[in-house]
């Protein structure tokens, strides 16, 4: 009886000893590999900022030439909720969960003259935050383009936000109503109709996938409406 409480003792000893030394291995590695993860996030985005201001295409490129790129076409600034731009800060040092007034403004430049801008853009899809970034043509008004990289969205269904037939369809879309009015782009829910009276601000949604759709339209209106006191400005609109 003894003989085997000792070997019962033994294997419950053996399994805790490496259900240790795995947390420890675990713990290791995501430690290790935690710097390595941050720098392919931040490639990530800078890889879709590009693609929305269409710098780059579906191509390989490798991290540094996709860094130089970056450095060589995007510059960034910091505007307040107000309209003005913020000098004394950077766009990497904001913190959205306490920089609640403060927004990031990406833009692609030739020479010393801005000719798109980008910002980024997210909120609740159906059963997910959906992330990604809108550019907008020198005008402010017509989109160039638009990308949702991170989204827990149904494959197949939702997940379709990420292809290309869909966000292509904004392009050339445009944001404001024929009297400068704020009016977004809208996911349709199915096609277009033909009818529709202002189709230069819809595009077709996504079959069995309106939630998603209605999710899109909420936060993009949103972002939109954060931005549009600083795009007034641009403009030259008085507020």
């Amino acid at each position: 009886m003894a003989s085997g409480k000792t070997s019962n003792a033994y294997t419950l000893g053996f399994a805790a000893l490496v259900t240790l030394i795995c947390s420890i291995l675990l713990a290791s590695a995501a430690t290790l590999l935690k710097p390595l993860q941050d720098t392919n996030i931040q490639l990530d985005i800078k890889y879709n900022i590009l693609s929305v201001l269409d710098l780059v295409g579906e191509e390989e490129m490798e991290a540094q030439k996709l860094l130089d790129l970056f450095n060589e076409n995007i510059s960034s600034f910091v505007v307040s909720t107000d309209g003005s731009v913020v000098p004394d800060r950077e766009v990497t040092s904001l913190d959205p969960k306490t920089d609640l007034d403060l927004l990031p403004v990406y833009c692609r430049k030739e020479g010393e003259e801005i000719v798109a801008y980008c910002i980024p853009t997210s909120g609740k899809g159906l059963w997910s935050t959906i992330k990604g970034y809108i550019s907008l043509e020198q005008d402010l008004n017509t989109v160039k383009g638009i990308t949702f990289y991170s989204h827990g969205e149904t494959p197949g269904l939702g997940g379709e936000i990420e292809r290309d037939w869909f966000t292509d369809a904004f392009a050339g879309k445009r944001i404001l109503s024929g009297t400068g009015e704020l009016v977004s782009i809208k996911v349709a829910k199915g096609k277009v109709r033909a009818d529709e009276k202002h189709p230069e601000h819809y595009v077709d949604g996504i079959s069995g996938s309106t939630l998603t759709g209605n999710g899109i339209n909420i936060f993009l209106q949103e972002t939109l409406e954060k931005y549009e006191p600083y795009f007034k400005t641009v403009r030259g609109v008085d507020s």
